[in-house]
C-alpha cells in the first residue's frame, strides 16, 4: 500500500505491551497484557506491538495470546534483524487476524562500532535478509533504523532503500535516544522521503523518546514533514523517561487539525479509560499535571479561570473532557442503583467483556462500597473492576479478615487471617505503624522473604470518604511484582494490596519454575 493512501490519515502504532513494557516497574502478566489489548482494540489503535517474542518464554506467550484475541488492529512483534528473532515472532504472530512483524537493526557509526561490530554492508545484508524473511511469512513488515537520528543520511538512504526492495511496507525512523529536535527531525524525514528509493510504496513512520522532554514534539514534527504512522504509548510509559504519549498526539492532531490537516482513527472518548486501566494493571499513577489524563487536566482554581469556563467553558478549555473520555457529572451511580444501571455504566466505561461472575462480583462490591460512601465516582467503579478481574482468579493467598490497633499510646499491632490453598491461618503481631504490622503479619502468615520495594497511596476521589488507591512493591529471587488495592480504609486496601503482589509473585515464580523445567 502506498503511502499516498496516507496523506490525510497518522497511524497509531501502540507499543505499550513492549517497550512500554521494558521501563522498570512496568511489568504485566499475561493476562493483563490481554486485558490491555482488548482495551487498546476500543480504542482505535491500528498496530498493538505485543512484545519481543525472542526476550523470553513469557513474551512469546504474552504475543501469542494477544494476537489470538485481537481481531482489528494488527498485531506485531518485534525481532532483531536475524533469524532465530524473525522465526519466533512469525510463530508468536501466526494465529492474529491481522499478523505483522516489525525488524529493527542499528544505524548509526556509535552502535555499528561498540555494539555491532558490523560494516554497514554488513548491516545492510542483514536488513534485507530480515525482511524478506519475514515477508514470506506475514503481509506486513516494518523495519527500523535504530539510533536514526544520529546515523548518518546518506547511510539511511541506502538501507531504508534496500528494506523496501526486499519487501519492508513501513520504514521507521526512530529518535532512539531523545536526541533529536522538532526541527531537525523533520529535515531528516523530509530528506528520506526525496531520497529513498521506493518511499512511495511505504508508509513512513515515527518512533521518539522523550529524553529531553520532545518526543511527542518531535513525532508532530515528523507528522507535518511526512510522516503518517506515530508509535507511542499510553501515558508516554517506556524505557528512560519514556515514549511519545499516544493521547498528547492524538489530541494534538484532532484539536489542531487546522495545522496538521490529518486524522487517526483513535475513539478518543476511551483514552481516559485505556490510560487509567494502565495505572491499575502497573500501580504507577499518572502525575496530576499530565497533559490529557492528568487528575488536573480539566481543572480549574484560579478565580479568573472559573469565572472564565462558567461564562464559556472555550475560554480555558481547548477541549472538552468528554472528548477524552472524562464525565462532567462524576457522581455516576450510588447504593440505590441496580444491576442494569451499573452493567451500562460499565459498558460506557470501556468494560464490556466481563463475564457474569466478574459483573455480580463487582456489582456484590459496588453494594457494599455505596454503603460506606455518600458518592460512587468513576474511578471506584474502575478499581472496583480490576479489584475484581481476571488477575485474581487464581489465587494462592486469600485475605479473610483484619483488625488492626493503632494510636499515640498504643503499640501498632495487626491479626489477620489468611487462606493459603484452601487452608485457614491466622497471627497477630506488631510493627512500627499500623501498615507495617499487617504486612511484617501478613509476610510470617505465608512464610515469604520479599522485599518491599515501594508503597504508594492516591486517593481516587475527593472527599474524607475517598477511595485509597494503594500501590504495592515486592521483589524476590529477582523478581518484582506490582500489587493493588482500593477501599476507603487505606489499613484494609494496603493488606489487600501486599496480598495481590503476593499471588502475583507466586505466579511469576512458578512460571519461572516451569520455565527452567522445561529448558530452551
Amino acid at each position: 500500500m502506498s503511502a499516498q493512501a496516507y496523506d490525510d490519515y497518522v497511524r497509531i502504532f501502540d507499543t505499550t505491551l513492549r517497550d512500554g513494557e521494558q521501563a522498570p516497574g512496568f511489568g504485566m502478566t499475561i493476562d493483563e497484557k490481554v486485558r490491555l489489548g482488548r482495551q487498546l482494540e476500543r480504542l482505535g489503535v491500528d498496530v498493538i506491538e505485543a512484545g519481543f517474542p525472542a526476550a523470553s518464554e513469557g513474551d512469546f506467550e504474552a504475543v501469542r495470546k494477544v494476537a489470538s484475541e485481537i481481531r482489528t488492529p494488527i498485531v506485531c512483534g518485534l525481532a532483531r534483524a536475524n533469524e532465530a528473532d524473525i522465526d519466533r515472532a512469525i510463530a508468536a504472530v501466526e494465529k492474529a487476524a491481522r499478523p505483522g512483524l516489525h525488524t529493527f537493526i542499528a544505524t548509526s557509526d556509535i552502535h555499528l562500532k561498540h555494539k555491532l561490530k558490523m560494516s554497514r554492508a554488513e548491516v545492510v545484508a542483514a536488513a534485507v535478509k530480515a525482511v524478506e524473511r519475514a515477508r514470506r511469512h506475514v503481509p506486513h513488515v516494518e523495519f527500523s533504523a535504530e539510533d536514526a537520528t544520529r546515523s548518518d543520511v546518506d547511510f539511511l538512504v541506502e538501507v531504508f532503500s534496500a528494506a523496501i526492495e526486499a519487501g519492508a511496507n513501513v520504514i521507521n525512523v526512530p529518535d532512539t535516544v531523545g536526541y533529536a529536535i522538532p526541527h531537525v527531525y523533520a529535515e531528516l524525514i523530509q530528506a528520506l522521503r526525496s531520497r529513498v528509493k521506493g518511499i512511495e510504496k511505504a508508509v513512513i513512520s515515527a518512533h521518539c523518546h522523550d529524553d529531553l522532554g520532545l518526543a511527542a514534539s518531535n513525532s508532530l514534527a515528523g507528522v507535518v514533514a511526512g510522516v503518517r504512522q506515530v508509535e507511542c504509548t499510553i501515558n508516554g510509559i517506556g524505557e528512560r523517561a519514556g515514549n511519545t504519549s499516544m493521547e498528547e498526539v492524538v489530541m494534538a492532531l484532532r484539536t489542531r487539525k487546522d495545522v496538521f490537516g490529518v486524522e487517526t482513527r483513535i475513539q478518543t472518548e476511551q483514552i481516559y479509560s485505556s490510560s487509567r486501566l494502565l495505572t491499575q494493571i502497573t500501580g504507577v499513577a499518572v502525575p496530576p499535571n499530565k497533559a490529557i489524563v492528568g487528575a488536573n487536566a480539566f481543572a480549574h482554581e484560579a478565580g479568573i479561570h472559573q469565572d472564565g469556563v462558567l461564562k464559556e467553558k472555550l475560554t480555558y478549555e481547548i477541549m472538552t473532557p468528554q472528548s477524552v473520555g472524562v464525565p462532567t457529572n462524576r457522581l455516576v451511580l450510588g447504593k440505590h442503583s441496580g444491576r442494569h444501571a451499573f452493567r451500562e455504566r460499565l459498558r460506557e466505561l470501556g468494560y464490556a467483556d466481563l463475564s457474569e461472575a466478574e459483573l455480580e462480583a463487582a456489582f456484590r462490591r459496588f453494594k457494599t462500597l455505596g454503603d460506606r460512601k455518600k458518592e460512587v465516582y468513576d474511578e471506584d467503579l474502575e478499581a472496583i473492576v480490576h479489584e475484581e478481574g481476571a488477575d485474581r482468579r487464581a489465587e494462592q493467598y486469600r485475605l479473610i479478615s483484619l483488625s488492626v490497633m493503632s494510636g499515640s499510646d498504643a503499640i501498632p499491632t495487626a491479626a489477620v487471617r489468611i487462606e493459603i490453598g484452601g487452608v485457614l491461618k491466622s497471627d497477630s503481631g506488631i510493627g512500627d505503624g499500623p501498615v507495617d504490622a499487617v504486612f511484617q503479619t501478613i509476610a510470617r502468615v505465608v512464610g515469604t522473604e520479599a522485599k518491599l520495594v515501594n508503597y504508594a497511596v492516591n486517593a481516587i476521589t475527593g472527599g474524607t470518604d475517598a477511595q485509597g488507591e494503594v500501590s504495592v512493591r515486592l521483589a524476590m529471587d529477582g523478581i518484582t511484582v506490582s500489587g493493588d488495592a482500593a477501599d476507603p480504609d487505606i489499613i484494609l486496601a494496603s493488606a489487600r494490596a501486599y496480598v495481590n503482589a503476593l499471588n502475583r509473585l507466586e505466579e511469576r515464580r512458578s512460571r519461572a519454575t516451569q520455565a527452567r523445567t522445561v529448558g530452551p
